[in-house]
């Protein structure tokens, strides 16, 4: 067994397609699948079940690919002690993060890392909540910024801070009265342009709502925060966006409620596999974002 038929193994488990999987490790197809039946013939069993054009992992394909996330997790870990040794001239990190933090958390740290380690190569990645899970597991990503608690055991975290959601709407006189806080009921009765459902800030708001006994129903869904800010500045309706970003965009051309009884929060925090090898850049990127979450940060 060759590592890199577990690599090719890994990449056909991740797109569930041969020809996808052969473009992402820039083989051939029919060579990816030889290299697959070798694989198959040295364990003894089939790996993938072949239905048609569709194709599934067997129970030893599931522990297979178990012990192969391990075996380049375990080769991961060894590359950064090592690099370490050489005393961090070279490496890489890599980080996945939610889109509504990426500006106002990630950008400072950054700026910051980069100046103490100019030769450490940085990924910075937004991405949606569960593409960085999958990304940590997978060992594709070194850390996540996320929303805690994580959802998977092997997962562990480091709080940053809490933040509460306001409501960002036009510069109208109607929405003066609520410039101290706006009662998290009076939602259901605004023009709301929310983003869709399978976004973390709007299930929270769903949670909060059916709470209280109502249900939140946007007449628009969008799926950037540039365009949902727009909306409320060109009066077109109200949206519901995190308090800390709304601070660093600084924006004149909208006004940013509180929302009250109950105030909407979420916990934001770095997330990484447990026992995972953490090196000086990677604990040093750490202290960079909980230093930046200082400023801004409730509680944790």
């Amino acid at each position: 067994m060759e590592m890199k038929q577990l690599e090719y193994f890994l990449a056909v488990c991740e797109e569930m397609h041969f020809t996808r999987a052969a473009d992402k490790v820039r083989i051939s197809q029919p060579s990816l699948s030889q290299q697959i039946r070798n694989l198959e013939y040295e364990v003894g069993t089939p790996l993938f079940d072949r239905i048609g054009k569709k194709i599934a992992l067997t129970e030893a394909g599931k522990i297979l690919k178990h012990h192969s996330q391990n075996i380049f997790y375990e080769l991961n870990q060894s590359k950064n002690a090592i690099d370490e040794l050489h005393g961090l001239e070279r490496g890489a990190l890599s980080v996945g993060c939610l889109y509504t933090v990426e500006s106002y958390l990630i950008s400072p740290a950054v700026i910051r890392f980069h100046k103490e380690y100019p030769n450490i190569r940085l990924s910075i990645l937004g991405l949606p909540t569960s593409q960085i899970r999958e990304g940590l597991l997978m060992n594709q990503l070194d850390l996540g910024i996320l929303f805690l608690p994580p959802e998977d055991p092997e997962l562990d975290s480091i709080p940053l801070f809490m933040e509460e959601l306001c409501l960002v709407a036009p510069l109208e006189p109607a929405y003066e009265a609520w410039q101290d806080g706006i009662p998290m009921k009076q939602l259901a009765e605004l023009p709301l342009v929310l983003l869709p459902d399978n976004f973390f800030i709007r299930q929270l708001l769903n949670d909060y709502s059916e709470s209280l006994g109502f249900t939140i129903k946007p007449f628009l869904e969008m799926t950037t925060i540039e365009a949902l800010v727009h909306m409320a500045e060109s009066g077109m309706g109200c949206t519901v966006l995190p308090r800390s970003l709304m601070e660093h965009l600084q924006k004149d051309s909208v006004r940013v409620l509180p929302i009250i009884n109950p105030s909407p929060t979420r916990r934001i925090g770095v997330v990484f596999r447990k026992e995972k090898y953490m090196c000086a850049a990677t604990k040093r990127f750490i202290r960079e974002l909980q230093e930046n979450a200082a400023h801004f940060k409730e509680s944790v």
